[in-house]
């Protein structure tokens, strides 16, 4: 064993060294902090940990538990985090640990020495190991943060008498109209964002009465305790996570509070913002940095994910996806989201904007089993030609549903009222009516708001690979839901 662990130890050695040899060669600037490297080391057990299922307060939040509970789920081995003792042998030895999971029992360490990496493959508990990121040699970034904000709307924003404005077809089309008039706005229920980035999320008056609960970076840590005199000072600092709006504009389809111009679907429900995705590399690290983000909202007690994220290739090739992979199992991602709905938490992902070029296929995490995945169609309800289409590589139906995001009504980082197109707005779109329709029936499990939502869409006696099982009508699920 301990032989071919070297040999795999030197094969991956050659490799990346043959990588970077070609990456350096077109050097134009060093990427900060120099040439960086980051393995995944997947574990062989839990054993020496120093936590239990019998006392599940200690490494979940009383929400979570009671959330599991509620659904009558149990805990297993899995909701146990990664022992400390083995954790502790990566960085006693000089490397940095960026995180752990302890749905697939692994850890993430970064370090600027290879060989120091390659012989962490020698640790008797370590059962594998991946490079999963090789950093550039340079990177591009835009010196502009645009911190300003419109406060106020164009006057030809606005729907006079209307409190939906711009955004109420969107809803009409998923029934949101009418729950929201049943009193069902997601009041109760929390909602994670994965996500790339939330430029002024805090400053925008749209977002003025959303319930924030917190934010948190697993790109880079760092953010998340920088030590600022002021509040403007910290979010400068904290480049990555405010200076992308992709995930206001997601946030703003959900959470969106300005009458008669933009309404979300789910304007009352409680929100955590976490980072996933790095703008400045495409690797496969970062389906570590969703299945942490994952976790982490898992233990905190959200309810309801929404990761307007997808992946299929990688820089340069390296962990790039076949369509054979997309079986829900087989990408590490997609393993991590296969698991959120036995954890009690419905995901809510994108199904990828490739329909019009060579891959054409839904991505990882949207090929995962027992979640909802999300396809666009126009205001027509015609599929938009980007949305990504199915089926998984096993043959389940995908996309689940589709929604409009072709033009999806959206609040920018600016604040300002835009119509973006993607499946990464028809997915929040849908998100908040889920949690609307949690709302609505409480005492449903994750599993069983899932399969309403697949229930009551347009065609579900006769789902295909276009539009999965079609428009949901969420009034309608609700009735089917409701008790007699």
């Amino acid at each position: 064993m301990i032989i071919h662990r070297l040999l795999t130890a030197i094969l991956l050695a050659l490799l990346c060294g043959a990588v970077c040899a070609h990456a350096e060669g077109s050097s134009k600037k060093k990427y900060p902090g120099g040439k960086q490297y980051i393995y995944r080391y997947y574990l062989a057990d839990k054993q020496g940990s120093s936590y239990t299922l019998d006392k599940p307060t200690r490494f979940l939040s009383r929400k979570s538990v009671e959330r599991r509970q509620r659904q009558g789920l149990a805990l297993d081995s899995t909701d146990l985090p990664v022992p400390r003792t083995y954790v502790r042998q990566f960085y006693k030895k000089g490397a940095e640990v960026l995180g752990t999971s302890r749905w697939q029992n692994t850890v993430l360490v970064r370090s600027t020495d290879t060989l120091l990496l390659q012989r962490f493959m020698l640790l008797p508990f370590v059962r594998e190991a991946t490079c999963v990121f090789i950093s550039p040699d340079s990177i591009e970034k835009e010196g502009d943060i645009r911190w300003n904000v419109h406060e106020d709307f164009n006057r030809w924003d606005s729907v006079k008498n209307d409190p939906y404005g711009m955004a109420r077809q969107q809803l009409e089309m998923l029934g949101g109209v009418r729950m929201h008039e049943a009193g069902f706005t997601g009041k109760g229920i929390t909602i994670a964002i994965l996500d790339g980035g939330f430029q002024n999320y805090h400053r925008i008056p749209a977002f003025s009465r959303t319930h924030i609960l917190g934010t948190h970076d697993f790109v880079d840590p760092a953010n998340n305790a920088i030590d600022a005199t002021s509040r403007d000072e910290k979010e400068a600092k904290a480049y990555s996570f405010h200076h992308i709006d992709h995930g206001t504009k997601v946030l703003s389809a959900m959470a969106a509070y300005a009458p008669e111009v933009i309404m979300g679907t789910a304007p009352d429900a409680a929100y955590w913002l976490l980072r996933s995705e790095d703008h400045d590399t495409e690797q496969p690290v970062e389906e570590d940095y969703w299945t942490m983000a994952a976790e982490f909202a898992d233990s905190i007690g959200a309810d309801i994910i929404n990761s307007s994220l997808g992946y299929y290739a990688y820089d340069e090739g390296r962990g790039s996806y076949q369509l054979r992979n997309l079986d829900g199992q087989t990408a590490f991602v997609s393993r991590s989201a296969s698991m959120l709905a036995g954890k009690g938490i419905v995901l809510c992902n994108s199904a990828g904007n490739s329909g019009m070029g060579k891959w054409k296929k839904i991505g990882v995490p949207a090929d995962a089993r027992d979640i909802i995945t999300v396809g666009a169609v126009d205001g027509d309800g015609q599929l938009a030609p980007f949305s990504s289409v199915g089926p998984s590589q096993d043959g389940r139906v995908k996309p689940d549903v589709v929604a409009r995001g072709s033009n999806t009504t959206l609040l920018s980082g600016r604040g300002t009222l835009v119509h973006d197109m993607g499946t990464s707005f028809s997915t929040p779109v849908t998100c908040g009516m889920v949690a609307c329709l949690w709302q609505a029936l409480p005492e449903k499990t994750a599993s069983e708001i899932i399969s309403l939502v697949r229930q009551c869409a347009s065609q579900f006696d006769c789902p295909d690979n276009i539009y999965g099982y079609g428009l949901p009508d969420f009034w309608k699920a609700y009735e089917l839901g409701k008790p007699e």
